[in-house]
């Protein structure tokens, strides 16, 4: 009788579903939907809805048959490395906007380094909807 009770209490494995590429997708490319596919697998931190993917961007190459994992895609880039972006400082009322050049590929949310050209100071600011980069600056 012991033995059946022990049997019932070792855990055992479930499948779930989880969003599989069904082609390599490259770095950097945007996932359509005929970029996926499901498979009856069970992976922590996989997705499990291919709408959860679609219109995202690879953050690296991710090959066909494997589950595609949060961690491996991003909200697409907005900023390019090199773009010229508006450059919007806040300090206070005060606002003052000029033109810098992104030193990285960012998104909406993401927090970049930007060179000021008029100064050849880089500032950190967060990527707007816009394109646009905001830089609070302290108030003394």
């Amino acid at each position: 009788m012991m033995l059946w009770l022990l049997f019932f209490m070792i855990p055992t494995a479930v499948s779930a579903d989880a969003v599989v590429s069904s082609r390599i997708i490259r770095s950097g490319s945007i996932i359509g939907a005929n970029d996926l596919s499901i498979a009856s697998i069970s992976v922590s931190g996989a997705a499990q809805s291919v709408d959860e993917i679609v219109g995202l961007e690879a953050k690296s190459i991710i090959y066909p048959g494997r589950p595609i994992l949060y961690a491996q895609v991003t909200a697409p880039a907005i900023v390019e490395r090199n773009q010229k972006v508006p450059l919007i400082f806040h300090s206070g009322g005060l606002e003052i906007l000029t033109e810098g050049k992104a030193l990285s590929r960012a998104s909406v949310g993401e927090i970049i380094r930007v060179l000021n050209p008029s100064s050849r100071k880089i500032v950190t600011g967060i990527v707007k909807d816009d394109g646009s980069v905001h830089v609070e600056v302290p108030t003394r």
